[in-house]
């Protein structure tokens, strides 16, 4: 092979089988009905959901967190 040879596509679209995978199969995102454009409601909810996420993390993480203190403390030959 020689070094002027060209070896793939250069374009940084990965070439005609990733391209037509990524336009049939995977395809672009749909934005449409997006937070950003819905309705005030639907907003409202998105950020109660969201919130509801975050609290449930942050119960998981003390839960954790919890665990790991009570096998530290009983965890030193103490029954």
């Amino acid at each position: 092979m020689s070094s002027d040879e060209q070896v793939g596509d250069t374009s940084g679209q990965g070439g005609r089988l990733l391209g037509w995978v990524f336009r049939n199969l995977a395809g672009p995102s749909q934005v449409q009905g997006a937070v950003q454009g819905g309705s005030r409601l639907a907003r409202e909810a998105w950020k109660q959901d969201l919130e509801r996420r975050k609290q449930w993390s942050r119960e998981q993480r003390e839960l954790k967190r919890a665990r790991r203190e009570a096998r530290r403390a009983g965890g030193d030959g103490q029954p």
